[in-house]
């Protein structure tokens, strides 16, 4: 049975410093969000495991007028515990990607409703990428002098190298799918001459 890899992901925002669930689930949205995400709902649950595992703490601070605030902490076999994976092979990643599923039944539909799902696929990469060229440049410069920016970089550039593969692509996609109406066009016209 395949790990869930949330629990990593966890351990890996809280080795950052003690947060809450709120804060945890923030810090996803500003740093890994791109390749990796948690609802609260996942967040929860897991912190709840983490710390009868002993591989966080949890302390209650008290808030005025609003609720009482949790925050998690890293223990030393949390530490441990996330060294461990990271050291740990990578295992191969089967994804759900909605594009090549659509195209493997793309028979079912017209060549030109094929067209338009890659094209608007493809608008999506190139927002993508011009997202990401502003999240590298605003790290560079908000995170200046981390230790952890060189690693940060290199996650925003796999996204870079990603997403500029997809849009290629798309291009030689489209291109394919264009040769394909071409092809109908002329067997139409061949049919219509005879």
């Amino acid at each position: 049975m395949k790990e869930n890899k949330s629990k990593y992901a966890i351990l890996g925002i809280l080795s950052l410093g003690p947060m809450s669930g709120y804060d945890i689930k923030k810090m996803f949205q500003k740093s890994v969000a791109k390749f990796w995400n948690e609802s609260y709902g996942q967040i929860y649950p897991i912190l709840n495991r983490l710390v009868a595992q002993g591989l966080a703490t949890r302390s209650v601070e008290k808030q005025e007028g609003r609720p009482n605030r949790h925050v998690y902490a890293l223990t030393d076999k949390g530490r441990e515990e996330l060294q461990r994976w990271l050291i740990a092979p990578v295992e191969p990643q089967i994804g759900r990607i909605e594009i090549a599923l659509k195209l493997f039944f793309g028979q079912q539909v017209s060549v030109l409703d094929n067209i338009r799902q890659v094209e608007h696929f493809r608008e999506i990469q190139h927002r993508e990428l011009e997202e990401l060229k502003a999240l590298e440049e605003h790290v560079k410069v908000e995170k200046a002098g981390n230790p952890n920016l060189p690693y940060w970089l290199m996650t925003v550039k796999y996204g870079h190298q990603v997403t500029s593969a997809l849009i290629q692509w798309c291009d030689e996609t489209l291109s394919a799918l264009n040769k394909m109406t071409a092809k109908k066009k002329q067997k139409k016209e061949a049919t219509r001459k005879r």
